[in-house]
């Protein structure tokens, strides 16, 4: 019965993110850009499901978050349910001993997994003509950090897509595609 639920939620859930329209994921994502002022990593204890850190604060992930709710996604019920589920195929470097749904969500990382579970990962490139509007990219910052944007639909002086992220300094888009090295690439399939 468990076996069947959970293959029910995951073709659901495989609806839900096949019906992600990249376009919009960009709108979502620039919806931010001069709302989302400042990053702010710290813990809080938030709603379930649809929680959410104050509008004007969020940390990288929650850019992806935030556009993707804004089309009927909600990451932190979908990873929580995914992690609750699968919890051995998720990375362990926080410690934990059963998933979080405050923070979850909002870890690269798991992120990475969770797309990845969905079908989603491509080829690492170096080439920006393999980067569409609405990807989304994952980079290694150095010393354990890592970032994660949605690829715009407008392009730099140089012809690279800009992304849409928060490295710091509330909610960007800029040129830095390259800027460090990819981890992760991943897609939305239009409906």
């Amino acid at each position: 019965m468990l076996r069947a639920s959970l293959l029910l939620l995951g073709c659901l859930l495989g609806l839900q993110v096949a019906a992600i329209e990249p376009a919009e994921l960009v709108n979502g994502a620039r919806q931010q850009v001069g709302v989302t002022l400042s990053y702010d990593p710290a813990y809080r204890r938030i709603a379930y499901p649809g929680g959410d850190v104050p509008m004007a604060t969020g940390v990288c992930t929650d850019v992806v978050i935030r556009a993707l709710r804004l089309q009927g996604l909600d990451l932190q019920k979908a990873v929580h349910e995914d992690m609750a589920a699968n919890f051995s195929t998720y990375p362990k470097q926080w410690g934990l001993k059963r998933p979080d749904r405050n923070i979850d969500h909002r870890r690269v990382p798991n992120l990475m997994t969770w797309f990845r579970r969905q079908g989603m990962a491509l080829q690492i490139s170096r080439q920006a003509a393999d980067y569409r509007a609405g990807d989304i990219v994952t980079w290694d910052l150095g010393r354990g950090q890592t970032h994660i944007g949605i690829v715009s639909d407008r392009p730099s002086a140089a012809g690279e897509p800009l992304i849409l992220h928060n490295i710091g300094a509330g909610t960007r888009e800029e040129a830095i595609l390259f800027r460090f090295p990819v981890i992760g690439h991943y897609r939305f399939v239009p409906s």
